[in-house]
Protein backbone atom coordinates (compact mmCIF):
# COMPACT_ATOMS: atom_id res chain seq x y z
CA UNK A 1 0.00 0.00 0.00
CA UNK A 2 1.10 3.56 -0.68
CA UNK A 3 -1.56 5.62 1.05
CA UNK A 4 0.86 8.38 1.96
CA UNK A 5 2.96 8.86 -1.18
CA UNK A 6 4.73 12.24 -0.94
CA UNK A 7 2.88 13.21 2.24
CA UNK A 8 4.99 15.14 4.74
CA UNK A 9 4.75 13.54 8.18
CA UNK A 10 6.15 14.74 11.50
CA UNK A 11 6.55 12.20 14.33
CA UNK A 12 7.68 13.32 17.79
CA UNK A 13 9.39 10.87 20.12
CA UNK A 14 10.59 9.02 17.01
CA UNK A 15 13.91 7.83 18.39
CA UNK A 16 12.65 4.52 19.79
CA UNK A 17 9.66 2.34 20.57
CA UNK A 18 6.28 3.29 19.15
CA UNK A 19 7.56 6.52 17.63
CA UNK A 20 10.18 4.67 15.61
CA UNK A 21 7.62 2.06 14.49
CA UNK A 22 5.23 4.83 13.41
CA UNK A 23 7.95 6.62 11.44
CA UNK A 24 8.93 3.38 9.70
CA UNK A 25 5.31 2.55 8.88
CA UNK A 26 4.60 5.94 7.29
CA UNK A 27 7.82 5.81 5.29
CA UNK A 28 7.00 2.30 4.06
CA UNK A 29 3.83 3.73 2.55
CA UNK A 30 5.55 6.53 0.69
CA UNK A 31 5.59 9.36 3.23
CA UNK A 32 8.49 11.73 3.75
CA UNK A 33 9.11 11.62 7.50
CA UNK A 34 10.66 14.04 9.94
CA UNK A 35 11.73 12.05 12.99
CA UNK A 36 11.84 14.41 15.96
CA UNK A 37 13.05 13.98 19.52
CA UNK A 38 15.61 15.10 22.06
CA UNK A 39 18.43 12.64 21.33
CA UNK A 40 20.22 12.99 17.99
CA UNK A 41 21.83 9.53 18.04
CA UNK A 42 18.55 7.64 18.42
CA UNK A 43 16.87 9.78 15.75
CA UNK A 44 19.75 9.11 13.39
CA UNK A 45 19.20 5.38 13.92
CA UNK A 46 15.52 5.75 13.05
CA UNK A 47 16.45 7.62 9.88
CA UNK A 48 19.02 4.95 9.01
CA UNK A 49 16.39 2.24 9.34
CA UNK A 50 13.92 4.17 7.20
CA UNK A 51 16.48 4.76 4.47
CA UNK A 52 17.71 1.15 4.58
CA UNK A 53 14.14 0.11 3.81
CA UNK A 54 14.01 2.50 0.86
CA UNK A 55 12.12 5.31 2.56
CA UNK A 56 12.69 9.03 3.02
CA UNK A 57 13.37 10.55 6.44
CA UNK A 58 15.21 13.38 8.14
CA UNK A 59 16.07 13.83 11.82
CA UNK A 60 15.39 17.06 13.71
CA UNK A 61 16.13 17.45 17.41
CA UNK A 62 13.46 19.20 19.46
CA UNK A 63 12.15 19.20 23.02
CA UNK A 64 8.34 19.16 23.16
CA UNK A 65 8.36 21.15 26.39
CA UNK A 66 9.90 24.14 24.58
CA UNK A 67 7.46 26.16 22.45
CA UNK A 68 10.20 27.89 20.47
CA UNK A 69 11.78 24.55 19.56
CA UNK A 70 8.42 23.19 18.40
CA UNK A 71 7.79 26.25 16.27
CA UNK A 72 11.21 25.74 14.74
CA UNK A 73 10.45 22.03 14.24
CA UNK A 74 7.36 22.81 12.17
CA UNK A 75 9.30 25.39 10.15
CA UNK A 76 12.10 22.89 9.55
CA UNK A 77 9.64 20.21 8.44
CA UNK A 78 8.12 22.63 5.93
CA UNK A 79 11.57 23.77 4.78
CA UNK A 80 12.67 20.20 4.11
CA UNK A 81 9.50 18.76 2.59
CA UNK A 82 7.47 21.76 1.49
CA UNK A 83 4.53 21.34 3.83
CA UNK A 84 3.19 19.51 6.90
CA UNK A 85 0.35 17.14 6.09
CA UNK A 86 0.30 14.80 9.08
CA UNK A 87 1.63 15.11 12.64
CA UNK A 88 1.88 12.34 15.22
CA UNK A 89 2.46 13.64 18.74
CA UNK A 90 4.00 10.62 20.41
CA UNK A 91 6.65 11.99 22.80
CA UNK A 92 5.98 11.09 26.41
CA UNK A 93 7.61 10.04 29.66
CA UNK A 94 6.81 7.85 32.68
CA UNK A 95 8.02 9.02 36.10
CA UNK A 96 6.78 9.03 39.67
CA UNK A 97 5.62 5.40 39.81
CA UNK A 98 4.75 5.53 43.52
CA UNK A 99 1.46 6.14 45.37
CA UNK A 100 -0.12 9.47 44.48
CA UNK A 101 0.64 11.06 47.83
CA UNK A 102 4.32 10.19 47.51
CA UNK A 103 5.00 11.56 44.01
CA UNK A 104 7.83 14.08 44.03
CA UNK A 105 6.70 17.46 42.81
CA UNK A 106 9.43 17.56 40.18
CA UNK A 107 8.23 14.20 38.78
CA UNK A 108 4.63 15.38 38.66
CA UNK A 109 5.65 18.59 36.91
CA UNK A 110 7.88 16.76 34.40
CA UNK A 111 5.20 14.25 33.43
CA UNK A 112 2.46 16.85 32.99
CA UNK A 113 4.81 19.24 31.19
CA UNK A 114 5.93 16.60 28.68
CA UNK A 115 2.82 14.49 28.24
CA UNK A 116 0.11 17.17 28.29
CA UNK A 117 1.64 20.58 27.70
CA UNK A 118 4.03 19.05 25.14
CA UNK A 119 1.12 17.65 23.13
CA UNK A 120 -0.77 20.95 23.35
CA UNK A 121 2.27 22.99 22.31
CA UNK A 122 2.97 20.65 19.40
CA UNK A 123 -0.63 20.90 18.22
CA UNK A 124 -0.58 24.67 18.62
CA UNK A 125 2.24 25.03 16.11
CA UNK A 126 1.06 22.22 13.83
CA UNK A 127 -2.45 23.65 13.64
CA UNK A 128 -1.13 27.14 12.95
CA UNK A 129 0.58 25.85 9.81
CA UNK A 130 -2.15 23.46 8.72
CA UNK A 131 -5.09 25.83 8.86
CA UNK A 132 -3.23 28.37 6.76
CA UNK A 133 -2.14 25.75 4.21
CA UNK A 134 -5.14 23.65 3.27
CA UNK A 135 -5.58 21.59 6.43
CA UNK A 136 -4.01 18.42 7.76
CA UNK A 137 -4.31 15.53 10.16
CA UNK A 138 -3.05 15.08 13.71
CA UNK A 139 -2.89 11.87 15.74
CA UNK A 140 -1.98 12.13 19.43
CA UNK A 141 -0.63 9.12 21.31
CA UNK A 142 -2.47 8.78 24.59
CA UNK A 143 -2.77 5.55 26.63
CA UNK A 144 -5.34 3.06 27.80
CA UNK A 145 -4.24 4.20 31.26
CA UNK A 146 -6.15 7.40 31.88
CA UNK A 147 -9.58 7.75 30.37
CA UNK A 148 -10.01 4.00 29.93
CA UNK A 149 -8.27 2.19 32.80
CA UNK A 150 -6.28 2.76 35.96
CA UNK A 151 -3.60 0.85 37.91
CA UNK A 152 -1.88 1.59 41.24
CA UNK A 153 1.22 3.77 41.48
CA UNK A 154 0.88 5.61 38.17
CA UNK A 155 -1.23 8.64 39.07
CA UNK A 156 0.92 11.23 37.29
CA UNK A 157 1.03 9.25 34.05
CA UNK A 158 -2.67 8.32 34.26
CA UNK A 159 -3.65 11.94 34.85
CA UNK A 160 -1.52 13.13 31.96
CA UNK A 161 -2.90 10.61 29.50
CA UNK A 162 -6.51 11.20 30.54
CA UNK A 163 -5.82 14.84 29.78
CA UNK A 164 -4.41 13.96 26.34
CA UNK A 165 -7.58 12.03 25.52
CA UNK A 166 -9.77 14.96 26.59
CA UNK A 167 -7.53 17.53 24.89
CA UNK A 168 -7.67 15.55 21.65
CA UNK A 169 -11.47 15.58 21.59
CA UNK A 170 -11.71 19.25 22.52
CA UNK A 171 -9.16 20.29 19.89
CA UNK A 172 -10.88 18.11 17.29
CA UNK A 173 -14.12 20.06 17.76
CA UNK A 174 -12.31 23.38 17.75
CA UNK A 175 -10.40 22.81 14.50
CA UNK A 176 -12.28 20.47 12.18
CA UNK A 177 -13.83 23.49 10.45
CA UNK A 178 -10.28 24.75 9.93
CA UNK A 179 -9.61 21.59 7.91
CA UNK A 180 -7.56 19.99 10.68
CA UNK A 181 -8.75 16.50 11.66
CA UNK A 182 -7.56 15.33 15.09
CA UNK A 183 -7.79 11.92 16.76
CA UNK A 184 -5.90 9.82 19.31
CA UNK A 185 -4.60 6.28 19.70
CA UNK A 186 -4.46 4.82 23.22
CA UNK A 187 -2.10 1.84 23.38
CA UNK A 188 -1.92 -0.57 26.28
CA UNK A 189 1.07 -2.77 27.03
CA UNK A 190 2.97 -2.91 23.76
CA UNK A 191 6.33 -4.04 22.48
CA UNK A 192 8.08 -0.82 23.45
CA UNK A 193 10.63 -0.01 26.16
CA UNK A 194 8.19 2.08 28.25
CA UNK A 195 6.05 -0.99 28.98
CA UNK A 196 8.92 -2.85 30.67
CA UNK A 197 8.83 -2.71 34.46
CA UNK A 198 12.08 -2.06 36.35
CA UNK A 199 14.41 -5.03 35.85
CA UNK A 200 11.96 -6.79 33.56
CA UNK A 201 13.07 -8.45 30.32
CA UNK A 202 10.93 -8.78 27.21
CA UNK A 203 10.45 -12.47 28.05
CA UNK A 204 9.36 -11.54 31.59
CA UNK A 205 6.87 -9.04 30.15
CA UNK A 206 5.45 -11.62 27.76
CA UNK A 207 4.92 -14.05 30.64
CA UNK A 208 3.29 -11.38 32.82
CA UNK A 209 0.92 -10.27 30.10
CA UNK A 210 -0.30 -13.82 29.44
CA UNK A 211 -2.57 -13.40 32.46
CA UNK A 212 -2.98 -9.63 32.40
CA UNK A 213 -5.08 -9.07 29.30
CA UNK A 214 -7.70 -11.04 27.38
CA UNK A 215 -5.60 -11.45 24.25
CA UNK A 216 -2.76 -12.87 26.29
CA UNK A 217 0.03 -10.94 24.62
CA UNK A 218 1.39 -7.46 24.16
CA UNK A 219 0.40 -5.45 21.11
CA UNK A 220 3.21 -5.31 18.58
CA UNK A 221 4.53 -1.83 17.88
CA UNK A 222 3.58 -2.34 14.24
CA UNK A 223 -0.04 -2.98 15.27
CA UNK A 224 -0.19 0.31 17.14
CA UNK A 225 1.43 2.04 14.15
CA UNK A 226 -1.20 0.54 11.85
CA UNK A 227 -3.92 2.15 13.96
CA UNK A 228 -2.18 5.52 13.69
CA UNK A 229 -1.90 5.18 9.92
CA UNK A 230 -5.58 4.31 9.64
CA UNK A 231 -6.61 7.45 11.54
CA UNK A 232 -4.27 9.54 9.40
CA UNK A 233 -5.57 8.06 6.15
CA UNK A 234 -8.41 9.13 3.88
CA UNK A 235 -10.28 5.97 4.93
CA UNK A 236 -10.85 7.70 8.28
CA UNK A 237 -11.96 10.95 6.66
CA UNK A 238 -15.10 11.22 8.79
CA UNK A 239 -13.43 10.10 12.04
CA UNK A 240 -13.08 13.19 14.21
CA UNK A 241 -12.22 13.34 17.92
CA UNK A 242 -11.96 9.56 18.31
CA UNK A 243 -9.73 7.82 20.86
CA UNK A 244 -8.83 4.41 19.44
CA UNK A 245 -7.83 1.94 22.17
CA UNK A 246 -5.27 -0.71 21.18
CA UNK A 247 -4.68 -2.65 24.40
CA UNK A 248 -5.37 -6.36 23.77
CA UNK A 249 -8.71 -6.07 25.55
CA UNK A 250 -7.34 -4.82 28.87
CA UNK A 251 -9.91 -2.04 29.23
CA UNK A 252 -12.81 -3.77 27.45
Amino acid sequence: MNRFTDASVLVTGAGSGLGRAIALAFAAEGARVVAAGRTAASLDETVRLVRAAGGTAEAVTADVTDSAQLAALVRETVARFGTLDIAVNNAGILRGTVPAGDIAEEDWDAVLRTNVTGVWLAMKHEIAHMRENGGGTIVNISSNLGAHARIPNAAAYITSKAAVSALTRAAALDHIRDGVRINAVSPGTSAAPMSLRPGETEADRAERVKNENPLGRVAEAEEVAASVLYLASSAAGSVVGHDLVVDSGSSA
